[in-house]
């Protein structure tokens, strides 16, 4: 798993920013307390944490597990352990919040003006708050996130477009962006497949993202990613897309059925290291679906059968990734002409010279510190993205 070190003047930031900051009164505090109290209440009842359904469905679910004959059904199993899962999560959070809350308010309650210690009981209701807030916004996003993938694992693609030098060294920044907000998520990241530039950068690179959510979170960042900068004295436009399929569990491929007449193979030989097999056999295979169009290539095998099989489980988990995002019931209902559509839209506009900003164009939230995201600080982003998304359903 790779390792990628945080750039040092984006956590010299914060802390600067944290240190002159005034801390806040007791009156400011208790304003806090309530504000998070509303916000956990409002998205628990939002999934029905603690609601009579919601403990029978709990009950159930926990006599399904116990049930010896459950694993008789693959999928169904899976579906129980998930659903499970996922309940017991959402209570270890109503939980975490509860607790919070009371440890916020005893220290404000502590904190009087004739109390020695109030500015450390102070001090104690502002760490319980920060603490607080960021699992709360963390909750808040996965919320949003009730897509049938969206708690998985994920594979993300990058190509550079049309540019040369400069659309490969675009390849290689967003590969070190998304790189370093994995790794500040605790994701492991791992690359399976790149190919260099000529002369600098990279021409694509594929890499798995490994992590509770890492689909749910990255999934908006499929399109076409726009860099203005100087380069070599001129003022140019740079572009490069990015794919990203969930990495779905065999037992839930199963129900993708694909036809052979439509499956068109291509085989071809792969280069770079491997040896003599790699380089004068051809172990690459291409496969393309010809009625949506979807094509995925495989290349990290020795052999042309293993390349195969791993490349037609990278276009079962792409169709069922379509599939779930245009709601169709059925593989052959996928609209080709909207699966050319996404991956051609333009997502993001990030902007160097003459000024900075970074602006997505489907949710409108823009920044100013383009270097910042540029050095993994995507939250905002992918928060603006996804409110915008659930709003507009």
């Amino acid at each position: 798993w790779a390792t990628v070190g945080v750039p040092p003047a984006v956590g010299a930031t914060a802390a600067t920013a944290a240190a002159l900051s005034p801390p806040p009164s007791r009156y400011e505090l208790q304003r806090l307390l309530e504000d998070a109290r509303r916000r956990s209440e409002t998205v628990l009842a939002s999934r029905g944490v603690g609601s009579r359904a919601w403990e029978e469905k709990a009950a159930g679910l926990r006599q399904a597990v116990n049930d010896p004959e459950l694993w008789n059904d693959a999928r169904r199993a899976q579906e129980v352990h998930q659903a499970l899962r996922a309940m017991e999560g959402a209570e270890r959070r109503a939980s975490s919040f509860a607790e919070a809350a009371e440890e916020m308010a005893t220290a404000l309650e502590l904190a009087t003006d004739q109390s020695e210690d109030s500015e450390d009981f102070l001090a104690e209701a502002r760490r319980v708050h920060e603490a607080w807030a960021e699992e709360l916004s963390q909750y808040e996003v996965e919320v949003l996130m009730s897509g049938k993938y969206d708690s998985l694992a994920c594979q993300i693609s990058i190509f550079a477009g049309a540019g040369g030098d400069e659309a490969c060294d675009w390849v290689a920044m967003l590969d070190r962006m998304y790189t370093i907000f994995a790794q500040r998520r605790g994701f492991g990241v791992r690359c399976m497949d790149s190919t260099p530039g000529e002369a600098l950068g990279l021409k694509s690179v594929e890499f798995e993202v490994v992590g509770e959510y890492a689909y749910g979170l990255l999934r908006g960042e499929e399109g076409t990613h726009r860099l203005v900068r100087i380069w070599n004295g001129k003022r140019q436009t740079t572009f490069a897309g990015v794919e990203v399929v969930p990495i779905i569990p065999e037992e839930m491929l199963t129900q993708v059925e694909l036809s052979e007449k439509d499956l068109e193979y291509s085989f071809f030989r792969c280069g770079g290291k491997g040896g003599q097999n790699v380089n004068k056999v051809e172990t690459g295979v291409r496969i393309k679906h010809l009625p949506t169009g979807v094509v995925v290539k495989c290349t990290e095998e020795r052999t042309q059968g293993l390349n195969q099989v791993k490349a037609m489980r990278k276009l079962k988990e792409r169709l069922a990734a379509v599939q779930e995002q245009q709601q169709a019931e059925e593989i052959s209902a996928i609209r080709g002409d909207l699966v050319n559509a996404q991956w051609g839209s333009q997502v993001r506009n990030y902007v160097l010279q003459p000024y900075t900003m970074v602006k997505d164009l489907r949710s409108g939230h823009e920044r100013a510190d383009a270097q910042r995201v540029l050095d993994g600080d995507l939250t905002s982003h992918i928060d603006a993205y996804l409110r915008s998304a659930s709003a507009g359903k």
